[in-house]
């Protein structure tokens, strides 16, 4: 699916076509965006900052190049996906019709591999304000300055070799070691992010897991916001509850291949509703 856009001066705009960016990136996927105007969010992702400005018909991305938007914006937030389709074939399940209805617009976004696996482990037992905060934290003590006040997320190597007392003022609490060992075992090529790629869903879980304090859930996680295998299915208490009171035989067909695009629609509409 090609992405049509208007460049001018140092702003892209698209059309809205079933992407409602701001919902997408306040729906409990990343971390690291925050509301900074009227109608206006900025983040960092991938190194780069960004601000965008949405309008019921548009959404403008501002300080991108052609390049970066076309590398970066358009896999980061899954422009070329055709959620039109998916979501016409989630509406012939009465729930899931609710929620993409109602949630109209959101996108699974494809995050940095190990931003996704370190925000996730930090997620653990934790509420959205707090793990905002402890990654911000991660990112000021040991991420690249990008200016303005604003950190790059600090790599694994930065931050195994860092040690575990350089997270002391993240004020992670029990989820410090588990930071330090993924960052070891990304650093030293024990996990392999590209088998991960390459590999069925069972076998890069399978890999992710080897990991102190990653389970299941922060390896499905992993797997659909940082990997991009849209089949991975997180379930977490808001999940598990959907599925017991709306789905006991489990989900419906029209999901197969897709399940993890149709959980953050039910997540999220569900949540809210």
């Amino acid at each position: 699916m090609s992405i049509d856009y208007i460049k001018k001066s140092d702003c892209v705009t698209i059309e809205r076509n079933c992407f409602d960016a701001a919902l997408s990136v306040d729906c409990g996927q990343s971390f690291r965006w925050k509301k900074t105007g009227e109608n206006e969010i900025s983040g960092i992702a991938s190194g780069k900052m960004l601000t965008f400005f949405q309008t019921p018909e548009t959404v403008t991305f501002r300080c991108v190049d052609d390049g970066d938007f076309e590398k970066i914006w358009v896999p980061y937030f899954d422009l070329e996906r055709d959620y039109g389709v998916l979501c016409e074939r989630f509406r012939c399940d009465p729930y899931l019709k609710k929620a993409v209805d109602e949630c109209s617009g959101i996108r699974i976004l494809r995050q940095d591999p190990w931003e996704a696996v370190c925000s996730f482990i930090i997620s653990q037992n934790n509420n959205i304000p707090r793990i905002k905060g402890i990654v911000e934290r991660l990112c000021a003590t040991l991420g690249e300055p990008l200016g303005d006040g604003n950190f790059a997320f600090p790599s694994a190597e930065k931050i195994a070799a860092a040690g575990i007392d350089a997270l002391a003022p993240l004020r992670a609490g029990f989820r410090a070691k588990y930071i330090i060992d993924a960052a070891e075992k990304v650093a030293s090529g024990e996990i392999d992010f590209q088998k991960i790629y390459n590999s069925p869903l069972d076998e890069g879980r399978d890999e992710l897991i080897k990991i102190k304090g990653v389970g299941e859930k922060v390896a499905q996680c992993s797997l659909l916001y940082g990997f991009g295998k849209v089949d991975a299915f997180p379930v977490d208490v808001w999940v598990k509850r959907i599925m017991a009171e709306l789905y006991p035989d489990g989900l419906p067909e029209c999901t197969n291949g897709v399940r993890g695009i149709a959980q953050q629609y039910l997540f999220h509409w569900y949540r809210t509703k």
